[in-house]
């Protein structure tokens, strides 16, 4: 049976808070599940869950005193919230 992780890189459970915007939820404060090299899953409520290709902004609270403002796109979507990848800016 083929394996349908097709994930590049590790993920590691990290906790942290994140501000996430988008027009469609407006601007939430949750928290994360786990974070890789291409993305990061943070936990929401369904009814804030935006469909897969949504793209929004995230930023770290708490970790740094100017943490970067990130464009993120929703790429999994789980009953407990979405796995988000970042978009590489060219």
């Amino acid at each position: 049976m083929p394996d349908k992780d097709q994930r590049r890189h590790v993920r590691t459970n990290f906790s942290c808070r994140i501000k996430i915007q988008h027009d469609s939820i407006g601007e939430l404060y949750v928290k994360t599940r786990d974070i890789s090299d291409g993305g990061v899953f943070v936990v929401l409520e369904p009814e804030h869950i935006p469909p897969i290709g949504t793209h929004l902004i995230g930023q770290v609270q708490g970790l740094m005193e100017d943490a970067p403002i990130l464009e993120m796109e929703v790429v999994r979507v789980e009953p407990a919230g979405v796995g988000l990848r970042f978009v590489q800016e060219d």
